[in-house]
């Protein structure tokens, strides 16, 4: 259930006085340290993708077909840790850190405005709308007896 325009209004106030009274914390919860973490976890990554690919090649060289299947498991381990990490690093980069700026909460389209557009059902022999819209529209129509097709 969407909040409505009067409960967002408030979460930004509510967020914005929090940035005013305490900025360390403001900055703790929008992420920086995620972005720190996440960071490391790449380099992490990167290093472990080099060691596996040592180790892949060492297992290739040498008629070791175990060293060769372990180098590439953690090839593997280490490339999903180091993209996974890279985009939450990108995420918590894109993530607004100046105290004038409202925060990590977005507006979310809901409340009385968003509810009378959506209501509103497309005319009769248009084909607008989502497949959705439509199914809907066919649906209120059968239940007023209007047979919906």
């Amino acid at each position: 259930m969407p909040l409505s325009e009067e409960e967002l209004r408030l979460l930004e106030q509510m967020e914005r006085a929090l940035v005013a009274e305490d900025p360390k914390l403001a900055s703790t919860l929008r992420g920086t340290r995620l972005r720190q973490r996440a960071r490391r976890q790449v380099v992490i990554g990167a290093v472990g993708f080099v060691l596996g690919l040592g180790a892949l090649m060492a297992g290739v060289v040498l008629p070791m077909v175990a060293v060769g299947i372990v180098g590439f498991l953690l090839m593997l381990g280490s490339a999903y840790l180091a993209l996974s990490s890279w985009r939450a690093r990108d995420a918590a980069a894109a993530a607004p850190s100046a105290p004038e700026d409202p925060g990590p909460l977005r507006v979310i389209r809901g409340g009385k405005a968003h509810r009378g557009r959506a209501a509103r059902a497309p005319k009769r022999g248009t084909s607008h709308g989502s497949m959705m819209e439509r199914f809907e529209e066919r649906w209120r129509r059968r239940r007023e007896g209007g047979n919906g097709f």
